[in-house]
């Protein structure tokens, strides 16, 4: 059995950079080691399924090469921008179920697509000297007045704050060291970021690493962009009223991206949190199933 799969890249910027993701619109018939084949023959960092589904409008599941995950932003961004270039869906709010939870899907009129966010989830402060040793760097490559904190939005990464762009650039870090850091804390990876990003309408410049899931350096992460978000405005580094973020990504990979967030309030809390961008469909791809 041959399967075609979309490989779009979600988070442009102008048309151009972003994250790859594969994308199975019509998946009803694919086992789990199926899906699971297909992800590992492409190797993107995300490959979504969509599975029809009874109470919801859709069943997105999400595959690395390496497992099953709960959650991809990126991965939903494409699987959405791609519904509504090849079959034309309607822009609107669209329910999905993951095993994150379920939640709710936004397509704008420009296409531009928007996931919303699980309830941010503060968790555990991580002791600095770990996280030094693994991106192999100094203690005053950190901005001193933020922690080293576990944050989630649907999945769980370790928010890193670096002082200044330069030494967020430079960094070469020990991927081993991540993935056993990785694996104590029960996080997806890494995301550093600084708040002295390269547009000046971008409120941070950010790299994420996840080797624990066969992924060294992502060049666009929506969710934990989003969990940045909440961080940031749980630390107070987002203006009053500033509700519409932009974060810029993997700049150093040569892939140019743009993620976007959107936040409601109400006083000191976050009321729902959306993650979103554009994508742009690069080809579409036949995956041999039965090399398998």
């Amino acid at each position: 059995m041959k399967k075609n799969i979309f490989v779009v890249s979600a988070f442009t910027k102008n048309g151009t950079g972003g994250n790859l993701a594969g994308v199975g619109l019509d998946s009803c018939n694919l086992s789990e080691s199926d899906r699971l084949f297909i992800a590992r023959e492409l190797g993107f960092s995300e490959t979504a399924f969509i599975i029809p589904s009874h109470n919801v409008h859709y069943e997105v599941r999400y595959y690395t090469p390496e497992s099953e995950v709960d959650l991809c932003g990126h991965a939903t961004i494409a699987t959405f921008s791609c519904l509504a270039q090849k079959i034309s869906l309607e822009p609107g709010t669209y329910s999905i179920k993951t095993r994150a939870g379920i939640l709710q899907v936004l397509i704008e009129e420009d296409k531009k697509v928007y996931l919303q966010q699980t309830e941010p989830r503060y968790l555990d402060i991580v002791d600095s000297e770990e996280i030094i040793d693994s991106l192999m760097i100094s203690k005053d490559s950190l901005m001193s007045e933020l922690p080293i904190q576990i944050v989630s939005t649907g999945l769980k990464d370790i928010m890193i704050p670096i002082r200044n762009y330069k030494d967020l650039q430079s960094i070469q870090p020990d991927f081993e060291k991540i993935k056993q850091v990785s694996r104590k804390y029960d996080t997806v990876g890494y995301h550093l970021f600084t708040l002295e990003p390269v547009h000046q309408e971008a409120i941070a410049h950010c790299r994420n690493f996840a080797p624990l899931y066969g992924i060294k350096e992502e060049s666009a992460t929506g969710t934990s962009n989003a969990a940045l978000a909440a961080y940031l405005f749980q630390y107070k580094k987002i203006k009053p009223n500033e509700r519409n973020l932009k974060f810029e990504q993997g700049y150093g990979m040569g892939e140019p991206s743009e993620i976007l967030v959107r936040l409601d309030t109400n006083k000191d809390s976050i009321t729902n949190i959306m993650v979103g961008g554009y994508a742009s469909i690069i080809e579409e791809r036949e995956v041999d199933l039965h090399k398998s």
